[in-house]
Order: C-alpha cells, then sequence, then structure tokens
C-alpha cells in the first residue's frame, strides 16, 4: 500500500485531463504510466531489494500455467479496485488488453471489485453492531 502511494504521490497524481478523440480522460493514463515506470526506476535506484522483491513475488505467480495471463490480469483489475492503486490499474490495463481481454471482460471482472467492496461493507457492518451491541452491554454492567 505505501509503494503505491509513494507511486502516485511521485508521479504527479493530480488530474491531469486528457483528450482521447471526442473523450476528456480523467487522467493522462499514457503518461502517467511513463512517470511512474520512471519513478520505479528511481525506487529501484535507492532501494533495489525493494523492488526485486516485489519483481519477485510479482513473477512467481504466473509460473504455475493453472491460470492464463488474461485471467491473472483481470483478477489483477478487480484488485486494483479494491486497493485503490492507480498504478496498478494503469500498469494491468494496459496488460490485459495485451492479452485479449475485451472491455466487457474487463468491466465484468470490475463488476466482481464493486460486489466485493459492498460486500465487504456489509460484512464490516455487522461487525460494528456487534462492537455497539457489546459497549452496549458493558454500559449497562459499568
Amino acid at each position: 500500500m505505501f509503494l503505491c502511494y509513494m507511486l502516485v504521490k511521485g508521479a504527479g497524481a493530480e488530474a491531469r485531463k486528457a483528450r482521447q478523440g471526442d473523450m476528456l480522460m480523467m487522467l493522462d493514463w499514457n503518461e502517467y504510466h511513463k512517470e511512474l515506470g520512471s519513478r520505479i526506476g528511481e525506487l529501484a535506484r535507492l532501494s533495489p531489494d525493494t523492488v526485486r522483491g516485489y519483481q519477485t513475488l510479482s513473477a512467481a505467480n504466473s509460473k504455475t500455467g493453472k491460470l492464463d495471463e488474461k485471467t491473472r490480469q483481470l483478477i489483477s483489475l478487480a484488485v486494483a479496485v479494491t486497493t485503490r492503486c492507480d498504478g496498478c490499474i494503469t500498469v494491468h490495463s494496459d496488460a490485459a488488453l495485451k492479452a485479449g481481454a475485451t472491455k466487457e471482460e474487463i468491466s465484468e471482472a470490475l463488476g466482481v471489485a464493486v460486489a466485493m467492496n459492498a460486500g465487504a461493507a456489509l460484512v464490516y457492518s455487522s461487525r460494528v453492531m456487534d462492537a455497539v451491541a457489546a459497549k452496549t452491554a458493558q454500559q449497562a454492567h459499568g
């Protein structure tokens, strides 16, 4: 999470607008992707073991061959949404498209992320109610 924060802050995460045909983009994702690579390179020079460790973890999941590259990238995009990582979004959007993912498949994967976030909020809402019940009981007896 800290790495994602550093990459976003360092790469100028302010909402720069870009035009793509007739559409106004929220961010110039292509420029951001390039800037991100530069910032990661800078981090690699300052802390090579950190970046090397990340690369080892990242490569490890592709060695089993149980999931194809497109599936891994669709999962990565859903996780990028749940962790709110713009750097992950730009890198894995590119990789998903290169792996043959369609906009429809990406959209469906993002639907899973939305459902998971809503589900997590629902589960944690029940935890809040449980904590409230415990605190209320404690106050009644204390």
